[in-house]
């Protein structure tokens, strides 16, 4: 079994160790357990969906915000970038803008939209708010992930248990988010690129 195999069945099973020492972690140190990749080495690439039509190039270099909508419910997302061999993408840049709580784009600005560059282990972090419904989709983060390594994905993530999911063309069960059970601010969701 691969390391990265055991690191999947711990955190499956509740059990992950502090086998990455890394200050991004799920919640509180003293409460929760650090975070730990999820891919194998017969993972498929994250699956790439459209970009929609609010995508806007050049966002800033920003992991919070939360100032961009104060009403919203904060919501801590992290993960990992990796190859299929489970390899760290480290300098890859991850995009991420989505709707407000009431669910508007900014389409003029950059108001819930940002960037971060991985750190040398693949990880990325952004503390941001959730996405409010709007007609004929279900709840969704848009990500573009560009590596030095591969081609660009662009994709969409997804809320489990919403109502609406399965109702929505786009959603995809592969694409949602992944919640700690003790704590619902925390999501994580890790992007395995393909290989070259």
């Amino acid at each position: 079994m691969t390391i990265c195999r055991q690191k999947r069945r711990l955190l499956q099973l509740g059990l992950a160790l502090p086998l990455l020492k890394t200050p991004l972690v799920m919640a509180r140190a003293d409460e929760l357990t650090e975070l730990t990749p999820s891919c194998g080495e017969d993972d498929l690439p994250t699956q790439p969906q459209t970009a929609g039509p609010f995508y806007t190039p050049e966002s800033p270099l920003k992991w919070d915000f939360t100032a961009d909508d104060p009403d919203g419910e904060s919501l801590n997302l992290s993960g990992f970038v990796m190859n299929q061999d489970c390899q760290p993408l480290s300098d890859a840049v991850v995009e991420l803008w989505h709707a407000d709580h009431q669910g508007r784009y900014d389409n003029r600005g950059f108001r819930l939209r940002g960037h971060q560059i991985t750190d040398e282990k693949g990880r990325y972090r952004f503390r941001t708010i959730l996405p409010g419904l709007y007609p004929g989709r279900t709840r969704h983060f848009h990500v573009r992930v560009t590596s030095q390594f591969g081609p660009k994905l662009t994709t969409q993530l997804y809320f489990p248990g919403e109502s609406v999911n399965k109702r929505d063309y786009f959603y995809q069960s592969s694409l949602e988010l992944t919640f700690h059970p003790e704590n619902t601010e925390f999501a994580q969701f890790d992007f395995v690129l393909p290989k070259v």
